[in-house]
């Protein structure tokens, strides 16, 4: 059972070395890109959703 656990972790640590890993640059980039475009998505869906329930209050009288 250890044999089969040791060649586990063999193989996956040389898989790891064919994973083309982003820059540093690139990380930073990517990650400044989709914190962007979660803010804008969080921005969108609160616009929304006043407006749904703005809308909702005006049909039901509050």
């Amino acid at each position: 059972m250890f044999a089969r656990i040791k060649h586990f972790f063999a193989e996956a640590r040389q898989e790891l070395r064919h994973v083309n890993w982003p820059t540093r640059d690139e990380a930073i980039r990517l990650t400044a890109i989709v914190i962007g475009i979660s803010l804008g998505l969080a921005v969108f869906l609160g616009a929304c959703d006043y407006v749904f329930a703005s809308a909702l209050k005006s049909l039901v009288g509050g």
